[in-house]
């Protein structure tokens, strides 16, 4: 995807209380670029995401296709991760359209590795955006919000070697190749295709966030 800078990027705190939001009410984060709305999730998402798992153009890096009970249970670990954490993987919504495209934010992971702990910055989108820079965008909000109103000392992002369009996003916000932190997978079988990954890091004082 190519890059775009997301200007007038917002930080609104605010009570969600509509029944269509899924999860818990409390003060949640939401950040606004030119072109998105990164936000809570909704049960209005279920849709749009289900078919976003289920596309193997998009989920060509993953184990497997995702069944709608599958990214249900995801969306309710998503907003788990946001009552317990206090951030997460943001639903992305097309401002001008109000469309819900896919996420973009941060996490958690779930194993073991050499460069744990960590928090991870990580995004999917729908087929039918990709090449609109909107990854991009998107990843340049949540890094701001991880430095700037977290302050969070860094992030990490990973995957197989071959996926080189995740891998130029990476790049495009400023992290860079630790080659060094490189690993296995734990959560893929040895010999699998999947098993290699790669490991990208950001500090918050080469962005010029510390003590921002």
């Amino acid at each position: 995807m190519g890059a775009q800078g997301a200007q007038g990027i917002l930080f609104v705190e605010r009570r969600l209380r509509t029944p269509d939001v899924l999860g818990f009410c409390g003060m949640t984060p939401t950040l606004e670029t030119d072109r998105l709305l990164l936000r809570r999730w909704r049960g209005s998402d279920r849709e749009a995401f289900q078919k976003i798992n289920a596309d193997p153009r998009v989920m060509e890096f993953f184990p497997a296709l995702l069944t709608a009970e599958e990214t249900d249970q995801a969306i309710v670990r998503i907003e788990k991760h946001f009552e317990e954490h206090g951030f997460g993987l943001y639903a992305a919504e097309l401002r001008a359209t109000g469309t819900m495209v896919g996420y973009v934010g941060l996490s958690i992971p779930r194993f073991h590795a050499p460069f744990m702990p960590a928090v991870e910055i990580g995004w999917r989108f729908a087929f039918e955006v990709w090449g609109r820079g909107l990854a991009t965008e998107g990843a340049r909000a949540v890094v701001d919000h991880a430095f700037r109103d977290l302050r969070l000392p860094s992030l990490v992002s990973f995957t197989v070697p071959g996926n080189v369009r995740s891998r130029r996003v990476m790049e495009k916000i400023g992290m860079e190749h630790d080659a060094d932190g490189d690993f296995e997978h734990p959560g893929m079988p040895v010999g699998h295709a999947l098993r290699r990954h790669v490991l990208y890091r950001l500090h918050a004082e080469s962005h010029g966030a510390e003590g921002a």
